[in-house]
């Protein structure tokens, strides 16, 4: 598929290893940075999503999405994400994403709206959820975009390629493959942001404040199928820029 990603605002919060760890289905193995499991809410627009080669489809190409995710490694050292909750508000969106990625979207009710002065506000509510999470966040305007160096933090969140699925029922695992050009991210003010999501999940609670907040600029993106994975090994653990 081809699909362009904008408006990505990266929240990420740090917690205890042993504690992400115990999240995480057998077979992945959590990566660490400093010493600390980083764990993102990241709300984001998807846009002109069709097939390959295909012509966007008007409305049903065009929606927004929020992930809840943990940096993960295969048992072959390939970095990932691991997704604990995709929300959108597209049901289509919900229902061929379950079905052909095997993963955890759920059908929210999501809006967003940008200003003339380049706030956005961003609202999400889970269905069977009371509580909205609201997220307003701008880039900051005084530096140029970058990217990642290897080996900085950003870097570690940002430049990940590989996302992780399976179906637990069947106990069956697969690997997906995304391809875009590295982000350009630039520092963000928020002054309005919410864990809420993680919490929707039944995740441990992100205390206080994001550890580390970035935007990045739009980016065009290749999203390959879906590959088996072979039935994973016992759980091991590395960290990444200790």
């Amino acid at each position: 598929m081809q699909q362009t990603w904008s408006e990505l605002l990266f929240l990420h919060w740090t917690s205890d290893p042993d504690i992400w760890r115990k999240t995480l289905p057998e077979g992945l193995h959590l990566d660490t940075f400093d010493g600390a499991a980083w764990v993102g809410v990241v709300p984001f627009r998807m846009d002109r999503i069709r097939p390959y080669c295909l012509p966007p489809v008007p409305w049903l190409s065009w929606f927004l999405e929020l992930n809840v995710r943990t940096y993960v490694h295969d048992d072959e050292g390939n970095p990932g994400v691991w997704f604990h909750s995709l929300d959108t508000n597209r049901w289509p969106a919900y229902k061929i994403a379950r079905t052909a990625f095997k993963l955890p979207y759920f059908h929210s009710s999501m809006r967003t709206s940008r200003g003339a002065d380049g706030w956005i506000d961003y609202r999400c509510r889970r269905r069977g959820e009371r509580e909205t999470a609201g997220f307003r966040y701008r880039p900051d305007s005084s530096e140029a975009p970058r990217e990642g160096a290897p080996g900085s933090l950003e870097f570690f969140l940002l430049e990940r390629y590989l996302l992780f699925s399976h179906t637990p029922a069947k106990g069956r695992y697969f690997s997906g493959q995304v391809h875009h050009t590295p982000y350009q991210y630039r520092q963000v003010e928020v002054p309005e942001w919410s864990a809420l999501p993680a919490l929707w999940n039944g995740l441990p609670l992100l205390e206080g404040p994001p550890a580390h907040a970035c935007m990045a600029e739009p980016v065009d993106v290749e999203v390959f199928a879906l590959r088996e994975l072979q039935r994973p090994r016992r759980i091991t653990m590395r960290s990444v820029g200790d």
